[in-house]
Order: structure tokens, then C-alpha cells, then sequence
């Protein structure tokens, strides 16, 4: 199973429209995990429209329309794995043990709010992965998107893609 992890689009106001690179990976991934800060309900419906599978959330700058379509915090089963969704964990420092705590019934936490790509492993297990921003870099030297694989109930094959500049 191929997955395709997104955070913090910020479309229009970052950019006017998804990067073709990450755009081009939809029609090889069996879901879309997306943590949040869409800010337009344009790119839900595209994701939706052209994605097998969408578990999303809503982040800080996603306004009512969203909020009404989307949880704080969503959960799918995806290849045997148990999998969480959240837009906001909190500072770095005990991040790990904090989410374990929050979460000790997922083997991997997707996360956004920060455009800082991430990709630890909590004492426990729980894998947490926050695949930066498609669109805002801020102080990161690319703007970036994840894939993974599911297979036999392990997660592989994490690439962080770093999207060339626009």
C-alpha cells in the first residue's frame, strides 16, 4: 500500500496550486494523509476527487467549511498499520513522549503545524512523521512531501521529496 503524506498546503494564499510533482503522485497512492491547514475547501475536493482514499484533518488556519468536513484528529487502519492524524503536537522538545502518551494505541502519528519535516520513533514504537509543506517552506531549505509503504504491517520506504523551487 502507497501512501502520500501532506501538511499545510495553505492554498491560495502560500500558492496558487498544489506542486505538479506532488500532484503526480496521486494516482500511485492508496491514501492521502493530509495534518492539516488546507485553508481552502478547493483542495479537499480535489484531493477527494482524484485520491482512492483521504483521512485528513483540520489545522489552525482552516476555517468553518472545513471544520464542519474534517476531525480534530482522525484514525484509519491502513495495511494492518493503526495510523493518527493531528495538525498540531506541540513544541519539539518531549514530543515523542508526549504523543505517545496521547496516542499509545497507534503505530504511526502523521503531523503538520510546524512546515518542519520530522520522522522519530518514540520509546514504545510510535513512529511520527510530519512531512513539512507542498507549499510554504518557511525556514527550511525546500518545500517537502512524503511517501510510505505499507507491507506485511510494517512501515517502508519513507522519502522525504523535496520539491524544486518555484
Amino acid at each position: 500500500m502507497r501512501l502520500l503524506l501532506i501538511a499545510d498546503t495553505h492554498l491560495p494564499r502560500r500558492a496558487k496550486e498544489l506542486p505538479a510533482p506532488l500532484l503526480a503522485e496521486l494516482p500511485r497512492a492508496d491514501a492521502v494523509l493530509h495534518a492539516g491547514d488546507w485553508v481552502d475547501t478547493d483542495t479537499l475536493d480535489l484531493l477527494e476527487n482524484r485520491s482512492r482514499t483521504v483521512v485528513g484533518v483540520y489545522g489552525n488556519n482552516d476555517g468553518p467549511d472545513l471544520r464542519a468536513r474534517l476531525p480534530e484528529v482522525a484514525y484509519a487502519e491502513l495495511g494492518g498499520l493503526r495510523f493518527g492524524v493531528v495538525h498540531e503536537t506541540g513544541s519539539a522538545q518531549g514530543r515523542e513522549a508526549r504523543c505517545a502518551a496521547r496516542f499509545p494505541d497507534l503505530d504511526v502519528l502523521v503531523f503538520g503545524h510546524s512546515h518542519i519535516p520530522w520522522d522519530t520513533t518514540a520509546p514504545g514504537g510510535l513512529r511520527l512523521l510530519n512531512p513539512g509543506s507542498p507549499t510554504d517552506r518557511r525556514r527550511q531549505p525546500h518545500c517537502t512531501y512524503m511517501t510510505a509503504t505499507v507491507a506485511d504491517g510494517a512501515l517502508t520506504d519513507v522519502v522525504l521529496h523535496r520539491l524544486p523551487p518555484r
